[in-house]
């Protein structure tokens, strides 16, 4: 049902998880943890599943907060918990609230969750190419500056996310990268179809990281296109799904 990184289960006053597919009560395409609010899944099921996940990080079903996601570099400053059917549209949430459990949805894209332990405020981000090109990692951490945190203090952990050998993308994709910085064509190689390339998304968001001056990164390495653990957007194209679960990752203060 959980993934953890071994970067932030280190640290103290801080539950995580990079919750899997299983353990839930959804049915079919849904099987079985499902937490996507925007699915086609019965309501009650993904409620359900939701409270599961907020048990299993020790919080009220109410202090278990997602935003509704928009592929924008836009962070949200949580302070108290919100009604699901309020969400602000954001990709990102950061608290120093104890007991709020913050989380981001994916299929595919990349999930990063920080935490500064000596400030005791966290931050997760929906870092899908989109965001992760259009700057929400580094808008992630100018807001969690804001609520105290430091830059060189703050740990930062990738979670499952589709990985290279997984994710092709067409000539245009690449062009859309190298135009802004050459020196990004390194995270494409070649793909066995031509005009074709494989896109590294977990080597792209490492080095937004770096360069905004974390130094703790951690890396839990699995492609949810190739994990059947995980619900992955591509892998549901392929099959020609109607819809697709969605995967939760999570933290909150002690």
């Amino acid at each position: 049902m959980i993934v953890t990184s071994s970067l932030l289960s280190d640290l103290p006053g801080l539950r995580h998880a990079f919750f899997t597919r299983e353990g839930g009560v959804s049915q079919g395409i849904y099987e079985s943890l499902n937490g996507g609010l925007g699915s086609k899944d019965d309501p009650a099921r993904v409620n359900e599943n939701r409270r599961r996940m907020a048990s299993a990080l020790h919080v009220q079903p109410s202090h278990f907060l997602t935003v509704y996601q928009v592929h924008s570099p836009d962070v949200a400053i949580v302070t108290e918990p919100w009604p699901t059917d309020e969400r602000p549209h954001a990709d990102a949430l950061v608290t120093r609230t104890p007991g709020l459990a913050i989380g981001i949805t994916t299929a595919d894209c990349g999930p990063v969750l920080f935490a500064d332990p000596k400030a005791r405020v966290i931050g997760a981000a929906h870092a899908g190419w989109k965001g992760a090109f259009g700057g929400v990692i580094e808008a992630t951490l100018n807001a969690m500056e804001t609520l105290g945190a430091h830059r060189t203090d703050i740990h930062a952990a990738i979670g499952p996310l589709i990985r290279q050998p997984s994710y092709e993308v067409g000539a245009e994709f690449v062009e859309r990268f190298t135009a802004t910085d050459a020196d990004n064509a390194r995270y494409f190689i070649p793909s066995s179809r031509p005009d074709h390339a494989m896109f590294d998304l977990a080597g792209f968001i490492r080095t937004r990281l770096e360069r905004a001056g974390i130094e703790a990164i951690g890396d839990v390495g699995l492609d949810t296109y190739a994990d059947p653990r995980f619900f992955s957007y591509r892998r549901t194209t392929h099959r020609a799904e109607p819809d697709y679960g969605r995967n939760i990752h999570a933290l909150v203060l002690d």
